[in-house]
């Protein structure tokens, strides 16, 4: 994969999948949240990757990241199911790279797999300190990174991890697993969001071969240059960074708040930083992916 090599081009990769899917007219409050359309409306979640791909994106995140045996047992759909829905998620973002395959643009899918916490739908994976052990969580990941492995993606994109204690449990449970991974914490500042220094979280994964990059993702535009810095100190790994638009979430009210303050100039800057893919996490439109695009790369 290019973005492998050190000193290779800068990669865009795609922004709110959520975001996009609300946008198409859909409610995602539903606890299993984008996953649902897995089930209920497949086609739409295909035209939103397309919409990024169209956008000067060459990565698509898959709609998974809310996605687990357990959530999907909620919803009365067993382990058989879960796991048709699991890969139907990697093919419908594969599908959208093959329709867009005409271009002659190298592009890749990155299965996302989302933190514990997402699976509780109560805004823990903001919180991170489960109270379950790093051996609880590794053994509660495996057979859901097996399943998205075994898809074929690209990559597997563990993202919008709160906690080390994640973090080195998802160390454990890709080894061997047989494809590349990246890791982006979610943070505050220059720390996790469970609280521990940034510089710490980024170590766990220096040594691992199985991660090909490491960054931040979900979390506050301002946020992002410092941690590109300290995730370059620590691993020598190419950084990837994909933020939200800055706008604040209402839980109380259930709905964004503030403007945004995702931009084409900052892109620039957290490439200028040393970022080797950039693109956006909540709130973040196809096209606020093409301004940064055009910005940073010239795509589109």
């Amino acid at each position: 994969m290019v973005f492998l090599e050190p000193n290779g081009p800068v990669l865009i990769t795609d922004g709110g999948l959520a975001t996009e899917l609300e946008a198409r007219g859909h409610d995602l409050s539903d606890h299993l949240w984008s996953a649902r359309l897995l089930l209920d409306a497949p086609s739409e979640i295909k035209a939103a990757h397309l919409a990024f791909f169209r956008a000067g994106a060459v990565i698509a995140t898959t709609a998974s990241y809310q996605a687990s045996f357990d959530a999907f047992a909620a919803r009365g759909i067993g382990r058989d199911d879960a796991v048709r829905l699991l890969r139907r998620s990697v093919e419908l973002a594969q599908a959208a790279r093959d329709e867009m395959a005409g271009d002659g643009r190298e592009r890749w899918v990155a299965a996302s797999v989302g933190p514990y916490g997402a699976a509780l739908a109560d805004g823990s994976e903001y919180r991170g300190r489960y109270g379950l052990s790093v051996a609880d969580l590794a053994a509660w990941h495996r057979p859901r990174l097996e399943v998205l492995a075994d898809a074929g993606p690209d990559l597997l994109a563990l993202e919008t991890i709160p906690d080390m204690d994640e973090a080195e449990a998802l160390m454990t449970a890709i080894s061997g697993i047989g494809i590349p991974v990246w890791l982006t914490y979610s943070i505050d500042g220059d720390r996790t969001r469970a609280g521990q220094p940034l510089a710490e979280a980024f170590a766990l994964a220096g040594d691992v071969a199985e991660v090909v990059a490491v960054g931040v993702n979900c979390c506050a535009p301002s946020d992002v240059s410092a941690a590109i810095a300290t995730a370059r100190d620590v691993t020598g790994k190419p950084v990837i960074v994909y933020p939200n638009s800055g706008e604040d979430w209402d839980a109380q009210r259930r709905t964004w708040v503030g403007t945004s303050q995702h931009s084409a100039r900052q892109a620039q800057q957290w490439v200028a930083d040393g970022a080797r893919i950039v693109g956006g996490c909540c709130r973040v439109r196809p096209a606020d992916i093409d301004d940064i695009a055009r910005a940073v790369v010239g795509a589109s």
